[in-house]
């Protein structure tokens, strides 16, 4: 059935931690785009109120989106990206999108590290776990150093575990809202590199 099947590529299997980003490419008939534009706010809304859900981008058709609508949608672990997917309301906003659609979707998921890897007009690329690794590494080791540094008389007075509470939070916080945002776009070229076929 049209919007239930299509192009899976690196699905995410039952048990990976982390939050589940699924990016889902649709090619609109000609002149039905307001009828889509309508059908996407709506089921954002639907599923915006499932547990886990952290929020949704579309992009609108583009030459970086191969002239197609993306929906992209992250919940924060497998079971609760499974519960919205499984479920009879998003199976009902399937039924009425099949009139204004072409051809079957592109359905892209990631877990884990992508997370901080998220390039939304690279919807459905993602970088080699190696690259990501090696630059979590360096990226969270300069900046446990760096808040070390800089906050380190007022987290040498805190109990173990309470410093250790701050540098973990200021570290995720900062890593993922304002240091791999940048990381990611300044080495873009590198890390979303694709090898020789």
């Amino acid at each position: 059935m049209t919007g239930e099947s299509g192009i899976e590529q690196q699905l995410t299997e039952p048990g990976q931690e982390g939050p589940v980003t699924v990016s889902i490419s649709r090619k609109v008939i000609p002149g039905k785009e307001a009828d889509f534009e309508q059908w996407v706010s709506a089921v954002v809304e639907e599923a915006w109120v499932y547990p886990g859900q952290q929020g949704s981008n579309v992009l609108r058709p583009s030459a970086s989106t191969g002239n197609c609508y993306v929906l992209i949608y992250r919940f924060d672990n497998y079971q609760n990206c499974q519960n919205w997917e499984g479920s009879e309301v998003r199976r009902a906003w399937l039924k009425k999108l099949e009139p204004i659609i072409e051809g079957e979707p592109e359905v892209q998921r990631g877990t884990g590290l992508e997370f901080w890897f998220d390039l939304p007009e690279l919807p459905v690329s993602k970088p080699s776990p190696h690259k990501m690794t090696f630059v979590l590494l360096v990226v969270v080791y300069a900046l446990v150093m760096a808040i070390n540094v800089l906050l380190g008389p007022f987290l040498n007075s805190l109990d173990l575990w309470l410093r250790s509470v701050v540098i973990v939070l200021l570290q995720v916080l900062l890593l993922t809202y304002i240091v791999m945002p940048r990381v990611t776009r300044l080495l873009q070229s590198w890390l979303f590199r694709q090898g020789p076929k």
